[in-house]
């Protein structure tokens, strides 16, 4: 930045004091706590064993910046490229008809529920509501810092045992549904779509949306054929804006695949290949005959279905992301 000529291009400027501000701001926290740190012990070293008062005094400010520290270590965890990225969720039902319908719908609620607690928004942008009930499928947008980083530990099948409210038998059914995220990158995404490779179709809202959601055909589908990968919106009124944000999610999964391509590509260069597939089960929410969600990948485990379901979910994602840490 103290180099000659550094403004005259205001974009790459820019992209250098925007890096300088996100450098600056992982730093200066172990700066300050380094600090505090000092301070601690160098007072701990003075305080005389009969003063209680100054020894819970330092005491509970080593407490906070124990927990403080704790905090900071787990963001070394989501270090990656996009962690910091706002993120699309993509949940599609699997093999079991209306129960899986209804257990995406059961998902969708609960990542609502735990991007809220984390204050983070968040926007249905597409869905397809199942024959009888629940989602065939839902595509959710979550905005805020590090939304991607988090809500990447959830890719993978999620399996469901319970007794079923929709069989009249009370028999128990088991559901699946896959879970997918992508980042969603900040500025222009680096991919080039050739305007010949889409098709566009427009189709009428369905759902809630008020009296002019069935009235004009504003949601849009966009299909890229060559890889016949598909976005679409329809939360909004206006088409313009629907094709603009499901162009959007058409780029963030174009650019999802082409990174995953490449990973796979070093993965096979390692003998070691990591798979995203429908059968690659990560974690089973059972509701009968016992209460009991257990990640795979991990072996974490936790009887309050209830609290889980509610959108307590760190645990699991501060769990999967220390393993990856360990595996690097």
């Amino acid at each position: 930045m103290s180099r000659p000529g550094f403004w005259s291009d205001s974009e790459q400027a820019n992209k250098i004091i925007s890096e300088f501000k996100e450098l600056k701001s992982r730093l200066e926290p172990w700066d300050k706590y380094q600090s505090q740190y000092q301070d601690i012990l160098e007072l701990s070293k003075l305080v005389e064993e009969d003063d209680q008062k100054t020894l819970v005094e330092l005491q509970e400010e080593f407490l906070t910046l124990s927990n403080a520290l704790d905090k900071l270590e787990f963001e070394i965890l989501l270090s990656g490229e996009d962690d910091k990225c706002s993120a699309i969720l993509s949940i599609n039902s699997g093999a079991g008809g209306t129960e899986a319908c209804d257990w995406v719908q059961m998902l969708a609620r609960m990542y609502i529920r735990w991007a809220e607690a984390k204050g983070f928004s968040t926007r249905t942008v597409d869905f397809l509501s199942g024959e009888e009930a629940g989602l065939k499928n839902v595509t959710i947008m979550i905005a805020g810092r590090f939304a991607y980083g988090w809500l990447k530990t959830e890719i993978g099948v999620h399996r469901l045992v319970r007794i079923s409210p929709f069989d009249s038998a009370r028999r128990r059914h088991t559901s699946f549904a896959s879970v997918d995220v992508i980042p969603e990158i900040e500025g222009e995404i680096p991919i080039v779509i050739n305007p010949s490779d889409l098709r566009i179709d427009t189709y009428r809202s369905s759902g809630a949306g008020g009296q002019h959601v069935n009235v004009t055909d504003s949601a849009v589908r966009i299909t890229h054929l060559p890889t016949g990968i598909v976005a679409q919106c329809q939360n909004e009124r206006s088409q313009f804006k629907n094709k603009s944000t499901a162009m959007k999610v058409l780029k963030a999964r174009l650019y999802e695949r082409e990174l995953r391509e490449k990973e796979q590509e070093r993965a096979k260069k390692n003998q070691k290949k990591m798979e995203i597939a429908w059968s690659s089960q990560i974690r089973s929410y059972v509701l009968y005959p016992y209460s009991l969600v257990k990640d795979h990948r991990t072996a974490f485990e936790t009887g309050n279905t209830q609290a889980v379901m509610d959108g307590n979910i760190d645990q699991f994602m501060e769990a999967y992301l220390r393993k990856l840490k360990t595996k690097r």
